[in-house]
């Protein structure tokens, strides 16, 4: 039996949903957007021109939950699958665009480079329990007009995981979209099997910019997916109580989603967000509060209830080194999620309210999540009934070690995690060296490095993304790209 966890009653989904209805049919959302506008007034959708406010009804609400799939699938470089975003199957992905690297050497944080990102990705190839990339963080040694492209460029040609990416600007897209179909071949290619899913973010409350609802149209338009990051901060700009919250949340969701499926009905999406509460002492809006878990789990059972696969960013951390409290908050978000059956998790790697990646922490987190799709896994009889035979042997051998009932199940049955995590007894710790934890991640790190293999997508392949890229470069002012040999 699978565990589960919830938050909220179905009648409590239920009215939520229904306050979120009412407030986009009262109260509107804005779109700063005069396609989207003319869009959604199309379809019936009464529009307050001068406040850039649309008043969405239930009839184009019930459209777009009737159009969109209950699940998708993604695929690698290659074309093989890797996601199944269905029922309550769960995958992780790092959280996204930092800003600044934890550097191990020194113990401080600074910009991040193109050589960072190319170590992060080739780290991410090798972590078994980590699905798809995530355009992590920015490198500070290009134009940022290409920051978006740049990082999907190297992602693509590094690494064979699917992305989860985003464009912060209505022109980046364009080459995003080409980069992708360099990949796949054609269009029609891509349509059939994403490769990527783009973040697309309202502002709180209860808006969106020309930016963010440009690109749910023009991700609809190709066919691809996109995740809804709805954000409220609860007690800043949305309401305090949680449930209130998630009113907040449900209403900004739908509203996207009624752009994507107004703009081409069948666009998959994941029900996304990045909510958290706003913690008043210091200001700040921590993720790895217990309450800002709560909401992400709460809205992924109202996205279940509407019949859409989710996401959510929890399994991360505020901490600002590799601590306890990364641990701690790290931990029992990648639990909560994995038990709530949430899509796609994104966040290991992650610290500091999201603005900061360390890589010996996401080889830690590789290991969290491991342990956490174990978990799901649940407890299943493995050849246990009847159980005398088995209990006749442990009495006359007086262990189990080489039983073959052990040799068939062990792996199966119990999680090894890499060296990073400490299993040895104290002598054997002592003997190996004392190492402490982010000593151990960082060996472990170097070693994935040594032993990287390179992307098996073909050279005509990445040679043609590297002159996309360069050419897009050369638009900034760049000579060239500061990226080593793929």
């Amino acid at each position: 039996m699978r565990p589960v966890v919830r938050f909220l009653s179905d009648e409590l989904i239920e009215r939520i949903v229904s306050e979120a209805r009412t407030v986009l049919h009262t109260l509107g959302v804005e779109i700063h957007n005069d396609a989207v506008l003319s869009l959604l007034s199309d379809h019936g959708a009464r529009i307050d021109q001068d406040a850039k406010r649309v008043f969405l009804n239930g009839e184009i609400i019930d459209r777009a939950l009737a159009t969109a799939p209950d699940s998708f699938h993604l695929y690698d470089v290659l074309g093989q699958q890797t996601h199944d975003f269905s029922q309550h199957n769960v995958h992780f992905t790092p959280g996204s665009a930092a800003i600044n690297v934890l550097d191990h050497d020194t113990g401080n944080i600074r910009p991040p480079t193109s050589e960072d990102y190319v170590r992060y990705v080739k780290a991410l190839s090798q972590l078994d329990n980590i699905a798809s990339q995530s355009t992590a963080f920015i490198p500070a040694d290009v134009h940022q007009n290409i920051s978006d492209s740049y990082r999907l460029f190297l992602s693509l040609i590094y690494c064979e995981k699917p992305v989860v990416t985003g464009a912060f600007t209505v022109d980046a897209f364009d080459i995003m979209r080409d980069l992708q179909l360099a990949v796949r071949g054609s269009a029609e290619a891509l349509r059939a099997k994403p490769l990527a899913v783009f973040s697309c973010c309202p502002t709180a409350p209860l808006k969106w910019s020309d930016v963010t609802s440009q690109n749910v149209v023009d991700c609809a338009k190709h066919g691809i997916p996109v995740e809804y990051i709805s954000m409220p901060l609860s007690g800043f700009v949305a309401p305090v109580t949680l449930v209130g919250s998630l009113v907040q949340h449900t209403a900004e969701t739908l509203s996207g989603l009624a752009i994507s499926q107004l703009t081409s009905p069948g666009t998959p999406a994941l029900y996304g967000g990045s909510p958290a509460i706003f913690d008043v002492r210091y200001e700040t809006t921590p993720m790895g509060a217990v309450e800002t878990m709560m909401i992400d789990c709460a809205y992924n059972e109202s996205g279940k209830h509407l019949g859409l696969p989710t996401q959510a960013y929890i399994g991360l951390s505020d901490a600002k080194q590799l601590d306890a409290q990364a641990g701690l908050e790290t931990s029992m978000g990648a639990t909560l999620a994995a038990l709530s059956g949430i899509n796609n998790i994104s966040g290991p790697g992650m610290l500091d309210f999201e603005s900061c990646i360390s890589l010996e922490k996401l080889i830690l987190d590789n290991e969290i999540c491991g342990m956490a799709l174990r978990m799901i896994r649940g407890v299943e009889p493995r050849e246990d009934f009847p159980a005398l035979p088995r209990f006749e042997e442990l009495l006359s051998d007086q262990h189990l070690l080489i039983s073959k009932h052990s040799r068939r199940h062990l792996r199966a049955e119990h999680y090894f995690p890499g060296p990073s995590i400490d299993r040895a007894n104290r002598s054997r710790w002592q003997e190996e060296g004392s190492l402490t934890l982010g000593e151990r991640a960082h060996r472990q790190l170097e070693r994935l490095l040594a032993e990287y293999v390179p992307s098996r997508l073909s050279a005509d392949v990445k040679a043609d993304l590297t002159e996309r890229m360069t050419a897009e470069a050369q638009r900034f002012g760049m000579t060239g790209l500061p990226v080593v040999d793929a």
